[in-house]
């Protein structure tokens, strides 16, 4: 484990910030200004990589996080060079370890000064760099198949107390993610206060088939909020709702119909706000003959909103609901 806290170039970020070079500074000027706190890291139980990341600045998560499943994760921060994502993840699909894919791009970099990039690959190999013109405080931890970093942090302690948080952490790689960044805010965090947040997770193995986003487990952005962890954190549990979801519709097309039941009552039961939700584990109730089992979940969904129950009178010319017109008249009799 290494640890690695940056000198301020204080004076260099100053000038950087109003858009002037100092001679013989290595910061570009044009480069975006995301000072911010992150994570990469790998599950060794499932082999998911991740990067997640909060900022005092718009839609941090369009800029710093990459990752490609089978391939490694990376986030490229403070004055960012972008280019670091898709080059690294590029050095990484070739087969180069994630700490000599950095080291090599680092050194090709002119502005290094001013960077901070962290990199994980599929094996757990895993690297950071904070260059010295990072805006204190700044530096980075390397720990066991993860790396934390910050800059332009309250204090220095932040990034610490985030591999803490991640080291005791348990459950799913998203939640041990969104763990370190809310104790990154605990600790203070960005001195400038909070806007945005990110959160990107990939499969072990690529399908092949990237467009088809089935490589991404979470791929979540909240890119201007006043509680971005709190919001994201809401995110990663509706996804989870969705993904219940939509893997109970599979299980209705494989005409299992007692594990697809299973499914939506776990995604409802973690979204209970989403009325959407319950509504169609209703719909697939009723439609294999359980009515009785359907009808008081309807009526909560009629409860809070009156719509669903004359969306269903539309169900059966899309076959997705029997063209029964006595069921549906009984169903819609559960409106109050």
């Amino acid at each position: 484990m290494r640890a690695s806290p940056a000198p301020a170039g204080v004076l260099a970020a100053a000038f950087a910030l109003a858009g002037v070079a100092l001679p013989g500074a290595s910061i570009a000027s044009a480069d975006p200004l995301v000072h911010t706190y992150s994570i990469v890291a790998r599950d060794p139980a499932t082999g998911e990589m991740g990067v997640a990341v909060q900022s005092h600045w718009f839609s941090v998560g369009s800029i710093v996080t990459w990752a490609e499943a089978g391939v490694g994760a990376i986030a490229t921060q403070s004055l960012v060079d972008p280019s670091y994502g898709p080059k690294g993840l590029e050095l990484m699909r070739q087969g180069v370890p994630a700490p000599k894919a950095l080291a090599q791009l680092v050194a090709a970099d002119a502005g290094r000064n001013g960077r901070q990039v962290a990199m994980v690959d599929a094996t757990g190999a895993v690297d950071a760099y904070t260059g010295p013109g990072a805006i204190a405080a700044a530096g980075h931890h390397v720990g066991a198949q993860y790396s934390v970093q910050a800059n332009m942090m309250g204090k220095p302690s932040v990034w610490p107390a985030m591999a803490k948080a991640f080291e005791a952490a348990t459950g799913p790689l998203a939640d041990r993610l969104i763990a370190a960044l809310e104790a990154a805010e605990r600790e203070g965090g960005d001195v400038r206060g909070r806007q945005s947040a990110a959160l990107l997770i990939v499969k072990a193995k690529g399908s092949g088939k990237p467009w088809v986003g089935g490589d991404r487990v979470f791929d979540l952005r909240v890119d201007d909020h006043p509680q971005p962890v709190a919001e994201l954190k809401r995110l990663v549990r509706l996804q989870k709702a969705y993904t219940h979801a939509n893997r109970g519709d599979e299980l209705m097309t494989e005409k299992k119909v007692e594990e697809a039941l299973q499914e939506y009552a776990a995604s409802a039961q973690l979204a209970p706000e989403i009325v959407e939700l319950p509504f169609w584990q209703a719909v697939t109730l009723a439609s294999i003959g359980k009515e009785a089992e359907a009808a008081p979940i309807f009526k909560a969904v009629f409860a809070k909103e009156p719509i669903w129950a004359e969306l269903l009178e539309r169900l059966p010319a899309a076959g997705l609901f029997p063209d029964d017109k006595a069921l549906i008249a009984r169903i819609k009799q559960l409106k109050p």
